[in-house]
């Protein structure tokens, strides 16, 4: 039963969605790294509901740092966040009623029925809001390093958002945004989310992320390769269904001439023309930006009648998912894949070059 990941810099998440308070535990992060109070405020922000296309579960998440944080700086020793649920409602939630594709029939299967149900409990999004609290902690860190982390939504159901181009200034932008997309279809994707809602449905999407500044060597080959750390966090998240790096199964439909990255001399520097594997080559960086995308699936809550089963009685039934949730996941997802990715990339550079990287820097 394990909710740990990472192996130099950890993170531990607990609670539940409808619980007393959620929280994470970070283990491994060096002494001395700055702890921006304002900026995880501002992060969780990202994350909070605004408006008709998110849920109507407003929590103010007025977060605590517990240990491992003095004066503003890491101790070294485990950093534990613990955030309260303040807004909950369980009365819409009952145990016998499987709700079609959450967690309700696996949960009951390995926890043997004492599993907080309420909420969708341990496995509810609400968790994410720990991991995006010290995953801020974790990008605050990576920018001493001059690393940068940005998703936006490279496709809401059927309505595009352009692919990154120049990536710091991209980054910079969508650090700023609450709807996080680089060209102006913010207005379409609303509408459709919207229109999902309305239709008692939901709709999923593709965000797309870079990371940039990585240094090379970064990773392992084979089973620990940059590729196999990141998706593993990835599909830690719940509704991420699908991962691909650089061009990723536009490979099919290449030549290998079309694919290959050629490389060249620039600034000093040995840098490749393309970008198509997604800054990594035998599951290490090789300097340029991680890109990869992210499909999500569309929000198994919703109010449309659903064929289910009753647990207690077996019996075939329906269900009609009463509550409040999103009609669509993909915009508060974006700062959780930031936060989970940061928190992953500091794990790889501790790996690399040892805890006190994010103090003393690269050598």
């Amino acid at each position: 039963m394990k909710n740990t990941f990472g192996q130099s810099v950890a993170v531990t998440v607990f609670g539940e969605s409808h619980g007393e308070a959620i929280g994470a535990v970070i283990d491994g992060l060096a002494p001395g790294v700055d702890v921006d109070l304002d900026f995880i405020n501002k992060q969780l922000s990202k994350r909070r509901p605004q408006g008709k296309t998110d849920t109507p579960r407003v929590e103010k998440d007025n977060f605590q740092i517990l240990s491992g944080v003095f004066n503003g700086k890491t101790t070294g020793t485990p950093i534990c966040i613990v955030i309260p649920n303040e807004n909950t409602n369980s009365k819409s939630y009952n145990k016998e009623l499987l709700r079609p594709s959450h967690a309700d029939y696996t949960a009951n299967e390995k926890y043997h029925s004492y599993q907080d149900y309420r909420g969708g409990g341990h496995f509810s999004g609400r968790v994410t809001a720990a991991l995006v609290a010290a995953g801020a902690i974790a990008i605050k860190a990576l920018e001493k390093l001059n690393i940068k982390i940005g998703t936006h939504i490279l496709k809401c159901n059927t309505v595009c958002d352009r692919a990154f181009e120049n990536m710091d200034e991209d980054i910079n932008a969508l650090m700023e945004k609450t709807f996080p997309v680089l060209s102006d279809c913010e207005e379409q994707m609303t509408a459709v989310i919207q229109n999902a809602r309305e239709n008692l449905d939901s709709v999923g999407g593709v965000l797309q992320t870079a990371i940039v500044g990585m240094p090379t060597g970064v990773g392992e080959p084979w089973f620990d390769s940059v590729e196999s750390i990141i998706s593993h966090a990835m599909f830690s998240i719940g509704g991420v269904k699908g991962i691909e790096f650089g061009q990723g199964f536009n490979f099919a439909n290449m030549l290998g001439s079309q694919a290959n990255d050629q490389f060249e001399i620039k600034n000093g520097k040995i840098v490749t023309k393309t970008n198509n594997n997604g800054g990594i080559n035998g599951g290490i960086t090789n300097g340029m930006p991680i890109l990869f995308n992210l499909a999500v699936k569309p929000t198994p809550s919703i109010a449309k009648a659903q064929n289910t089963v009753n647990i207690d009685t077996m019996e075939n039934t329906t269900i009609e998912i009463k509550g409040r949730h999103d009609p669509a996941i993909i915009r508060r997802a974006c700062v959780v894949v930031d936060s989970v990715c940061a928190l992953t990339v500091c794990d790889l550079l501790a790996g690399r070059y040892g805890t006190d990287v994010f103090t003393k820097g690269i050598n």
